[in-house]
């Protein structure tokens, strides 16, 4: 499969675009004001501990407080031990009762204490980052863990002889104190590689520890590198086809890091240097405006609606237009074929991470429903993220799950409508009358005010001035309120203003209960 990366830089953010087979399957988004956080290292202070959610918010000199789960905690004594020196650890209340594993957070983590963590999701929402405590160096070819004693290998490194080597030689230039993970592209290096990789990591360690016993808590002590960075060094294999970026500056930053990492490899880098911009020269840039829509058009007329909630996110597929040329099913079957490579195309590019519900057509033949899951489960081969998909129900729905790290990329590039409050509708003009009929007679009673200025939408004035005794007319005969109607090209159709001319101030929101009639 042809993978290609084109990277888009300019003063305010930086896009990565990774495209398989020319399509864009991935797009990743870094501003100055918002950099990743996910592999940050700090020395915090724990604030409080929930036994009843068995976790601890804990300080780590954010506007908000990181989440560590008791799932989160690893070999506690041996992360101490780490960064402290052995006789201190007597002094650390607690540490040294711990003969069997902990049952509870509370034996572990108590209030006001310090602690070493490492963030593995970024703040989503209202929440702020998840951390740990297992901390981990990713580098080229192995993943340092400090504390640890056991040496993994990657999964997607299938050939069982390939997988013992490599085990054999990370155990031979492991240092105490040390595990580690074997990454996939080690696959096929020799000993020279992984240890210089190791050789780094111990290094950057030993930085990390310095800075703790410098630094007063609480304190950032590493930062991963930066996005272009990380993708060069996770992603970037022979086996992908180019590099285009068209920043001379990030292209010299990108030569110069491979320097180090993966010097055969800097010829897949270019330099971009076209008139047309590069997101738009490999077609890129409407594949980022479709994203962003709630409706995504497959072959032939079909489609499939994406709403993102904040519990689940759920995909709703459609033969719309597509009638096909054979039988019922054989429509269908069609449509959820084309659905379901889309679909997890759109997953990817999207980061939708969470529960996932899919709503396929039904399909009577269990045959042709074993036929789109494994469609729907092959096109995530090369997703990043961690993910696990159910069989098709018999109501043909498919639940999945798939690991969320970080907001998906319609939070990076949107915010929700001020209008509509994020739910993707705005009340009609005829109920925006209403409300305002309602505010009008909730003033009669609520205050002394008899002279008002309605400021409103021109379409909205028309459906307020309608019919020979229009609306305006009636309140005023009804409620003996002197109102006057002003057009306002600025106020969106489902807004109002409402101005005192009495007590000259706005007074819009002067009823609570109007904001949620």
């Amino acid at each position: 499969m042809q993978k290609d990366i084109i990277i888009n830089v300019s003063e305010y953010e930086t896009r990565l675009a990774i495209l398989e087979e020319l399509k864009l399957v991935e797009l990743l988004v870094e501003r100055p004001e918002k950099e990743r956080m996910v592999g940050d290292i700090y020395h915090g202070v724990i604030k409080s501990v929930l036994p009843g959610m068995q976790a601890a918010f804990i300080d780590i000199g954010l506007d908000k407080s990181a989440f560590l789960h008791f799932t989160d905690i690893g070999d506690f004594k041996s992360q101490l031990d780490l960064l402290y020196e052995a006789e201190l650890l007597e002094e650390e209340e607690g540490i040294e009762k711990l003969e069997k594993p902990p049952q509870s957070i509370q034996e572990v983590l108590k209030r006001d204490q310090e602690i070493f963590v490492q963030v593995t999701k970024e703040p989503i929402g209202t929440k702020g980052p998840r951390v740990t405590t297992q901390l981990s160096l990713p580098g080229r070819y192995v993943v340092l863990v400090p504390g640890e004693d056991h040496v993994g290998v990657s999964r997607k490194i299938s050939n069982w002889t390939e997988k013992r080597r490599l085990k054999r030689l990370a155990y031979e230039l492991l240092p105490d104190g040390f595990g580690c993970i074997v990454r996939t592209v080690a696959e096929g290096k020799y000993k020279k590689e992984l240890k210089s990789d190791m050789k780094n990591l111990v290094r950057l360690w030993k930085k990390i520890k310095r800075q703790a016993e410098k630094k007063e808590v609480p304190a950032l002590l590493h930062k991963d590198i930066g996005m272009v960075s990380s993708i060069m060094r996770d992603i970037l294999t022979p086996e992908v086809n180019s590099v285009i970026v068209d920043s001379k500056k990030e292209y010299k930053k990108i030569l110069f890091y491979l320097k180090s990492i993966a010097r055969s490899l800097r010829f897949k880098v270019k330099l971009y240097e076209g008139k047309v911009p590069v997101f738009d020269a490999y077609n890129i840039e409407p594949e980022i405006e479709k994203m962003l829509e709630r409706k995504v058009w497959i072959k032939k007329g079909a489609y499939f609606v994406i709403d993102q909630t904040e519990a689940m996110v759920t995909i709703d597929v459609n033969t719309g237009r597509f009638v096909g040329k054979s039988t019922q099913e054989s429509t269908v079957l069609k449509t959820n074929l084309e659905a379901a490579k889309e679909i997890a195309r759109q997953i990817r590019l999207r980061d939708i991470g969470g529960l996932i519900i899919i709503d396929f057509i039904d399909m009577e033949s269990a045959e042709n429903r074993k036929k789109v899951f494994e469609e729907f489960r092959t096109a995530f081969k090369n997703d990043r993220s961690k993910n696990s998909i159910l069989p098709i129900s018999d109501f043909g729905l498919v639940e999945m799950t798939r690991e969320r790290i970080r907001p998906s990329i319609l939070h990076t590039l949107s915010k929700p409508c001020p209008c509509c409050q994020g739910i993707g509708r705005v009340i009609t003009k005829e109920t925006v009358a209403m409300k305002i009929e309602r505010w009008f007679k909730r003033a009669k009673v609520g205050s002394k005010t008899k002279r008002y200025k309605l400021f409103v939408n021109p379409e909205l004035c028309e459906i307020l001035m309608n019919g020979r005794m229009n609306r305006i007319q009636k309140l005023h005969r009804e409620l003996k309120l002197d109102i006057e109607l002003i057009e306002d090209e600025k106020l969106p159709t489902e807004r109002f203003q409402v101005f005192s001319v009495d007590e000259k101030k706005d007074v819009t929101d002067l009823f609570e209960k109007v904001k949620s009639s």
